[in-house]
């Protein structure tokens, strides 16, 4: 029987192919044998990790959040002014938008939502995208009026970058125009919400 580790290791491992297949496909065309044949395994090495299908998905709809939130994390780290944080998460995401296409896992859990797992875990995943972005707004308890405007200016920024996704999805916006909208909205909420005073312009 595999080790604990080894098997958190092969999950590690599956989870980005998983999330690929997924988002490329959708839930409801994706099958198990499709799964383990992107993966390179047998339909029972996928069961050793997950129980099902479904599961399966709540599992690479998780991935695909904990990796937007820890590359956020990462752009917030090594900017150069702490204060400028959020800019330049905005600059990241107007050059990267929709790059990987990880995007259309959200999309295709949204056409399913009426089942409770996967319902639950797209409430779980906006509400920690919401609030990676509110607090890196600067969302301070001791304001109300402050957290207050962070609060809705961070459910916008989702919304703005949400329309620009399907912009490119339906050829409607270049790469280009798309990232130039998601940058632009961006600056007109972030000063909204008091973030980020005179930040700098991004190079493109």
């Amino acid at each position: 029987m595999p080790r604990p580790l080894r098997l958190d290791a092969q999950r590690s491992e599956l989870l980005p192919i998983l999330a690929k297949a997924f988002s490329e496909l959708g839930y409801r065309r994706t099958t198990t044998a499709e799964l383990a044949r992107r993966c390179g395994v047998r339909e029972n090495i996928l069961y050793r990790h997950w129980s099902d299908k479904l599961a399966m998905f709540v599992a690479a709809l998780d991935h695909v959040h904990e990796l937007a939130i820890a590359t956020w994390q990462r752009v917030r780290g090594e900017a150069q002014d702490p204060a400028h944080a959020a800019t330049a998460i905005l600059a990241y995401e107007s050059r990267h938008l929709g790059e990987f296409g990880n995007y259309r896992i959200l999309f295709s859990a949204l056409g399913d939502a009426d089942d409770p797992a996967i319902r639950a875990a797209l409430r779980r995943t906006y509400r920690s995208l919401h609030r990676a972005i509110r607090d890196t707004l600067g969302d301070e308890a001791g304001d109300a009026a402050r957290a207050a405007e962070a609060d809705r200016v961070a459910w916008a920024i989702l919304g703005v970058g949400t329309i620009t996704t399907i912009l490119g999805e339906l050829g409607l916006a270049t790469k280009a125009q798309r990232g130039a909208l998601l940058e632009g909205i961006g600056r007109v909420l972030l000063d909204a919400a008091g973030a980020d005073p005179s930040p700098p312009r991004s190079s493109s």
